[in-house]
C-alpha cells in the first residue's frame, strides 16, 4: 500500500466531495490500526499516527485489559505504549484497511447530507418522481432520496414516474445506519401553501404581507388569513395579483385546490365574518367565555355559508379559532317566537282549537305518514335505559297550537325522541356507499334518520343511530363534528 497515493486521493475526495481531509485522515489511521491489530497478541492493542506531508507512519502497542480496553495511566496516556516498526501489510490486512476507509467515508457523506437538509426543515424542496406505490412516493432530491407517505400525499393526486412534484420538509431524521439521512415530506402540509405565495408574492417573501392562519383541506379548499403591515399596501390584492394571476400560478401547482383569501382582523366578529366569505354575514354574536359565534344570515346565503358536507363552516373553524353557529333569519326568527310566550288574549279557546281544519292537525295519517326509517322501533325502544324511556306522565306531545302556526312537517329526534318541526332538525342519510353524511338539504336520496343539532341529543343517538339508518358501521365522531360546527 503507497500511503502517499492514498494520501492524495484523500486530497481529491476532499474536494470533489467536500469530505473534510482530517476526518479521512482519521479514518486512514484507524484502519491502519485494525489491519495491525490483527497481527498483534490478543492482549495488546495498536495506534497509528500518518504524517500528512511525508507519508510515514509510526505505529505503537499498548496494553489491554481482559475486556479489551486499553489501559491507561494517571495522566491519560495509554500504558506500557512503545514503538514498533511499521511493516508490510497481507491482502487480509489491506482488506481491511480499504474498508474501514470506504465506510468512514460514507459515514461522513451521510453527515453532510445530514448537516445539509437539517436545516431545510419547512421548506419546499423540488423532486423526480421515482417510485410511486400505495404506501409511499420516493422523490429524487439530487444528492438524497426523500419519501412521502400516504398520508402526506392529496388524495386523488397521481405522480407519474420522472414527474417533477414540489413537496414540504416536514422532518429530517439522522439515520447512522443508513447511506443516507431519512427526509420525510409532504403534499398535505398547510405550510407548502405559504411556501408557494412566498415564491410567488414578493410582498410576502419580504414581509409586507404577512399570512396569519391557514386552514387547509388538501385537495379540495384552502383559506388563507392575510394583513399588511404598511397602509399602502393591500394584503388581499397582493396575493390575488393582477387579474388573478399569483393565486392562478399557486392553485396550479397544487392541481386545482382552490383558495379563499381573507382579510385577518383582530376583532374576532369581523373576522368570523370574513372567514365565512364568500358567503355575506348579516350578524355576528360572539361570546368569548364559550368561544362560539353565532353567525346570522340571509336565507339564501344559508347554503353556501356552510358549504358543501359543511366545508366552509369547518374551515372558517379552524381559520379562526372559534366554534361557528350558522342560522339563517327565518330560523332565528322560529326560534325567538318558541322562546316568546304568547299574550293571553292570543291563547285559543276551546272552540278556536276545535275549529282548526283537520289538514292543520297531526293526524294519525300524517303521523303514519313520517318515514318508518325516521321512527323508533320497538328494538331501540327496548335498547334506551328505563330512566330514558318515556312514560306515560312525560311522553312527548305534539303541539297543536305549534303545528298550525308554522304548518310544517314534523319529524321524531332519534336522540331526544321529541317530535319537532323538520327545519328545527338535521337529516342524516345512509347513502348507496353505506355510508352515513349530513343533508341540511333534505334531498339526497337514501334511508335517513332525523337528530337536533345540540349536544345532549347527539349523546343519545349515538347508541341509536346505527339501528335507525340500518347500517352496520356509522362513523359518529366525524358527523357529530359537522353537526355542531353547522
Amino acid at each position: 500500500m503507497d500511503i502517499k497515493e492514498v494520501l492524495e486521493a484523500m486530497q481529491q475526495v476532499e474536494r470533489e466531495k467536500g469530505i473534510p481531509f482530517n476526518s479521512l485522515l482519521e479514518g486512514l489511521q484507524q484502519a491502519l490500526a485494525a489491519a495491525y491489530k490483527r497481527t498483534m497478541p490478543e492482549d495488546k492493542g495498536a495506534r497509528v499516527e500518518v504524517d500528512p506531508v511525508s507519508g510515514d507512519i509510526h505505529v505503537f502497542q499498548h496494553d489491554l485489559d481482559e475486556e479489551g480496553n486499553p489501559l491507561l495511566d494517571a495522566t491519560g496516556a495509554f500504558e506500557n505504549e512503545e514503538a514498533i516498526g511499521p511493516r508490510p501489510f497481507g491482502r487480509i490486512e489491506a482488506q481491511t484497511a480499504k474498508q474501514v476507509i470506504l465506510q468512514k467515508i460514507r459515514e461522513a457523506e451521510r453527515d453532510l447530507t445530514y448537516d445539509e437538509y437539517a436545516g431545510r426543515e419547512g421548506d419546499i424542496v423540488t423532486g423526480i418522481v421515482q417510485q410511486s406505490d400505495s404506501r409511499y412516493t420516493l422523490l429524487d432530491l439530487g444528492k438524497v432520496e426523500a419519501l412521502m407517505p400516504q398520508a402526506e400525499q392529496v388524495p386523488g393526486e397521481h405522480y407519474e414516474h420522472n414527474a417533477r412534484v414540489k413537496a414540504y420538509v416536514v422532518e429530517v431524521r439522522h439515520n447512522p445506519r443508513g447511506p443516507s439521512p431519512s427526509i420525510i415530506v409532504s403534499r398535505t402540509h398547510p405550510g407548502l401553501v405559504k411556501r408557494l405565495f412566498e415564491l410567488e408574492v414578493p410582498e410576502v417573501a419580504d414581509g409586507t404581507v404577512e399570512i396569519k392562519a391557514i386552514a387547509r383541506e388538501a385537495g379540495h379548499r384552502t383559506k388563507i388569513a392575510v394583513r399588511s403591515s404598511e397602509p399602502g399596501v393591500e394584503a388581499k390584492g397582493a396575493m390575488i395579483g393582477a387579474k388573478g394571476s399569483r393565486v392562478r400560478m399557486v392553485v396550479q401547482e397544487l392541481r386545482g385546490e382552490k383558495i379563499d383569501i381573507v382579510d385577518w382582523s383582530d376583532e374576532p366578529a369581523k373576522f368570523v365574518a370574513e372567514a365565512l366569505s364568500p358567503a355575506k354575514v348579516k350578524e355576528v354574536r360572539i361570546d368569548p367565555r364559550e368561544k362560539t359565534a353565532l353567525v346570522i344570515v340571509p336565507d339564501y346565503q344559508l347554503s353556501l355559508a356552510i358549504g358543501k358536507e359543511g366545508q366552509n363552516a369547518r374551515l372558517a373553524a379552524r381559520l379562526t379559532g372559534w366554534r361557528v353557529d350558522i342560522k339563517s333569519e327565518s330560523q332565528l326568527a322560529q326560534e325567538q317566537a318558541r322562546r316568546t310566550p304568547a299574550a293571553p288574549e292570543e291563547q285559543p279557546t276551546a272552540a278556536e282549537e276545535a275549529a282548526v281544519p283537520s289538514e292543520e292537525q297531526p293526524t294519525a295519517a300524517e303521523e303514519a305518514a313520517v318515514p318508518s326509517e325516521e321512527q323508533p322501533t320497538a328494538a331501540e325502544e327496548a335498547a334506551v335505559p328505563s330512566e330514558e324511556q318515556p312514560g306515560p306522565r312525560h311522553r312527548p306531545e305534539v303541539s297543536r297550537m305549534v303545528a298550525r302556526r308554522t304548518r310544517e312537517p314534523l319529524r321524531t329526534c332519534v336522540g331526544c325522541r321529541r317530535v319537532r318541526a323538520k327545519s328545527e332538525l338535521v337529516r342524516i342519510v345512509r347513502g348507496a356507499d353505506g355510508r352515513a353524511r349530513v343533508d341540511r338539504e333534505g334531498v339526497a336520496s337514501g334511508r335517513g334518520a332525523y337528530v337536533c343539532p345540540e349536544q345532549p341529543c347527539l349523546d343519545r343517538a349515538r347508541g341509536r343511530l346505527a339501528g335507525a339508518l340500518r347500517a352496520s358501521n356509522v362513523d359518529f365522531t366525524e358527523l357529530e363534528d359537522e353537526l355542531l360546527v353547522g
